[in-house]
């Protein structure tokens, strides 16, 4: 039942996407050069409704659909590979024309270019987890230093 209401509603989406324009590669390459902002408007909207959404959220104290287990919206801290990582997410989203949330919905359209999109996400994804694993196996504590109470999870 919710698989269908799921798919139902991404659809929705990825048409509500495409309507407004950003599946469109002259819509983004307008919008870095400051020629048309359309996608700007977009954007914003996106911005403001999940600002409200969340707080929404987080007044109404919300449960998973399927386990209705209780769940937490906290944000992430800073790290020092925030802005590095920031530029480069910017810097491919510019070369590539197509925004990493919208290319599902461009390669729904027949957009074969936003495969290229696609394989970039999965590379920097793969990069990231490769990078990640590295720095916890030279930063794993041994078995004795975890404190009681606390379960080691293996990887």
């Amino acid at each position: 039942m919710y698989r269908f209401l799921f798919l139902f509603l991404g659809g929705l989406f990825g048409f509500l996407l495409s309507r407004a324009g950003a599946t469109t590669y002259d819509f983004y390459a307008k919008l870095f050069l400051f020629q048309h902002f359309q996608l700007l408007w977009v954007i914003m909207t996106a911005v403001v409704v999940g600002i409200a959404g969340v707080l929404l959220l987080k007044k109404l104290q919300p449960h998973s659909v399927l386990g209705r287990q209780p769940l937490s919206l906290q944000g992430k801290p800073y790290t020092k590979t925030l802005l590095p990582g920031s530029l480069i997410f910017g810097m491919g989203w510019g070369l590539a024309g197509a925004c990493p949330g919208t290319v599902l919905a461009m390669l729904g359209e027949g957009k074969l270019g936003a495969l290229f999109t696609v394989l970039g996400i999965l590379g920097g994804v793969y990069l990231h987890g490769v990078q990640m694993s590295r720095r916890r196996t030279t930063l794993s504590l041994p078995v004795n230093a975890i404190p009681r109470g606390v379960q080691k999870q293996e990887c």
